[in-house]
């Protein structure tokens, strides 16, 4: 489910007659500093914010879908996916979203392809700001410090494409089943919970060890708080702490 509202009414220092609603509440500007969109002037981000709202989406649900028109939204809590899937139903993350995480940018700058290229869902109850595109495009034709952030946003996209890349090829054991874990968990997703339906055996398998070695990980993490195991399946207690330990990330 999703709810969406109007930002409330003052924004710390932030105000437009073209958008007497607008406010930005505490979140909401942790989100925007912590953004590619930090280094825009206050002028421009107001701008930028016109037609702007946040809106609720709650743990398993689908935010964007393949083929879905341009959009623009700035993660300001929880935890999203984006993925691509095959006729088959088989899914491949491309990216974990925390707060400060714009989505959807490459969407409005693509001519061949100006439409989404992948889906994006919640794992957990998860608060987004929803940008105008529209708006984001004008704004961005006529402020040279809003052109200079969206290119720096999708320079960080290609940065990040290339970690992924690189977790296949040197992210450690536990590195690779915090991952796998939160990949298989998400695809399985009904509802809040994420559980993880898969022997140890298999995970064991996936990432490329031995049973034994997956066995002492899973352990570990469940005395952590983690996850909580069971035959057959492993429920993830703690996404966003679990998501922390992936490559590129703070792995322990």
């Amino acid at each position: 489910m999703t709810a969406v509202a109007p930002l409330p009414r003052q924004c710390g220092g932030i105000s437009s007659h073209e958008n007497p609603s607008m406010e930005l509440d505490h979140d909401v500007r942790a989100a925007l500093a912590a953004s590619s969109l930090s280094a825009i002037s206050a002028a421009g981000l107001q701008r930028l914010l016109v037609g702007a709202a946040v809106r609720n989406v709650e743990a398993g649900t689908p935010i964007r879908a393949e083929d879905d028109p341009p959009f623009v939204e700035l993660v300001v809590g929880g935890l999203l996916r984006g993925y691509v899937s095959d006729p088959n139903g088989r899914t491949m993350t491309i990216r974990y979203c925390r707060p400060g995480a714009l989505m959807g940018v490459a969407t409005l700058f693509n001519p061949v392809r100006p439409r989404a290229h992948g889906n994006l869902a919640a794992l957990v109850d998860s608060r987004l700001l929803q940008l105008h595109p529209a708006t984001v495009l004008r704004v961005a034709e006529r402020e040279i410090d809003v052109t200079r952030a969206l290119l720096s946003e999708t320079s960080a996209r290609v940065a990040e494409y290339i970690t992924e890349l690189e977790a296949n090829s040197f992210a450690s054991i536990r590195q690779r089943i915090a991952r796998h874990l939160l990949d298989i968990a998400a695809e399985q997703q009904a509802g809040r919970r994420l559980v993880a339906r898969a022997t140890q055996e298999e995970i064991a398998t996936s990432v490329g060890t031995v049973r034994e070695m997956a066995v002492r990980i899973l352990r570990d993490m469940r005395s952590e708080g983690l996850v909580r195991t069971e035959r057959g399946r492993i429920e993830i207690l703690d996404p966003t702490r679990l998501d922390a330990q992936t490559y590129g990330r703070h792995a322990v």
